[in-house]
């Protein structure tokens, strides 16, 4: 079934946003194209929005994800939403444990599985699904597909887990036994089946956008599923950003050139990134979020700050999420400071990470802060970043996100 015609029609209310995608032309690099996540928090600017508030959505997020039903009488005035889908949640109250039992991945002793979140007691809130059953994938697939009807722009898909995300009821890892070989899985048919799973998605659903919340660090990013996987949606997922406190200086599983070796991954086989930080809330690791953006936005990127909901919400948008730094004047690059860099036609970025030890730089005139303070000399700390404007070009004014 092709949705595209159901994005159009959705689009035609908000032809302002939709103008620039239906030509294929994205933003220019040094722009913010903001994500908004509207959980339940967010239901006081969602609930009875002013026609005036709805047009500040529309003019500041260029992505929601939102959660239906409640979301689906919303498309109306705000149609560039995706609708929030875990990849193999199977929930304890829902028909599936009782009908299809079968469809939960189990141990050796028969017992079910979990994926590891919210666990207590010897229980978690969520079955781990058999996502290489061929009739849980047809149910997943439907059930979406009806959801999509009511107008969505596509599907944000949780948990594509390419790395063992399945645990007992105290949240212990734990291998299922492959139904299908008798024997426990292997990491290697547990990313096989995932991959054609979400290949299924992606051909069974075209015309529509699909976003992976998945691992960055199931490693290596080289991985045939993993990057079968990542050309079957049009944006992934880093939930927690480069913020992430478990990020390291240099390469290794969970290094900072190996988070950054990933995203380039992502550019290169055509589907783009979202930072969407959800642990920090202070000035510093904003401006780092911030930098860290400008430094690899491919111009189609998206970020959000799902973190502090504070700097998201429309009363308190925080105004370094409207800086233009115009176009890019190269890609980025390392300093002999040890710095990241990437010169915009109307300012720089400079970031200094994880691995990194305290440097000072001192720039060139006529560059200030977002808040407009002139600056000469910049100290940076390991994982901190910092936006400079030029004096001499109009890099303010509210983006607009496509």
């Amino acid at each position: 079934m092709n949705k595209r015609p159901l994005v159009v029609a959705a689009c035609l209310a908000v032809a302002s946003l939709c103008a620039r995608e239906a030509t294929g032309q994205s933003p220019a690099a040094g722009s913010v194209r903001f994500f908004a996540s509207a959980r339940s928090d967010f239901d006081p600017w969602t609930r009875r929005p002013s026609e005036e508030q709805k047009q500040w959505m529309r003019a500041h997020y260029a992505r929601m994800i939102a959660y239906s039903p409640y979301f689906d009488s919303r498309l109306e005035w705000y149609p560039l939403t995706w609708v929030y889908r875990d990849a193999y949640a199977i929930y304890p109250d829902s028909e599936i444990v009782t009908e299809h039992p079968e469809w939960i991945l189990r141990d050796e002793r028969g017992e079910p599985l979990y994926i590891p979140y919210g666990c207590s007691g010897g229980r978690c809130p969520q079955y781990a699904a058999d996502v290489g059953n061929p009739d849980f994938r047809r149910y997943w697939i439907d059930r979406v597909e009806r959801t999509l009807e009511r107008g969505y722009l596509g599907v944000y898909i949780d948990d594509v887990n390419l790395d063992w995300r399945i645990s007992d009821g105290n949240g212990n890892r734990v291998e299922p036994i492959d139904v299908r070989t008798g024997r426990p899985m292997e990491l290697n048919d547990w990313r096989r089946y995932f991959a054609e799973f979400m290949e299924l998605v992606r051909s069974e659903l075209p015309g529509i956008e699909i976003v992976h919340n998945s691992i960055w660090y199931a490693t290596p990013p080289e991985d045939p599923f993993i990057e079968r996987q990542i050309r079957a949606a049009d944006y992934i997922g880093l939930e927690r950003g480069v913020s992430d406190g478990g990020i390291r200086g240099g390469g290794g599983k969970y290094g900072f050139e190996t988070f950054v070796a990933f995203i380039d991954r992502v550019h290169d086989l055509g589907a783009h990134v979202i930072m969407d930080d959800d642990d920090s809330t202070t000035p510093r690791a904003r401006d780092y979020e911030l930098a860290f953006y400008f430094l690899v936005n491919d111009g189609a990127d998206l970020i959000g700050a799902d973190g502090d909901r504070g700097r998201m919400s429309p009363d308190s948008f925080w105004s370094g999420y409207e800086v233009r730094l115009g176009t890019p004047l190269g890609a980025r690059e390392v300093g002999p400071e040890g710095l990241h860099h990437r010169a915009f036609e109307c300012g720089r970025v400079l970031l200094n990470d994880p691995g990194g030890s305290r440097t000072s730089v001192d720039l060139d005139p006529g560059l200030h802060t977002i808040d407009g303070d002139p600056v000469r000399t910049v100290d940076l700390d390991p994982s901190s970043g910092i936006i400079l404007l030029s004096a001499e070009c109009d890099a303010s004014g509210a983006s607009t996100p496509q």
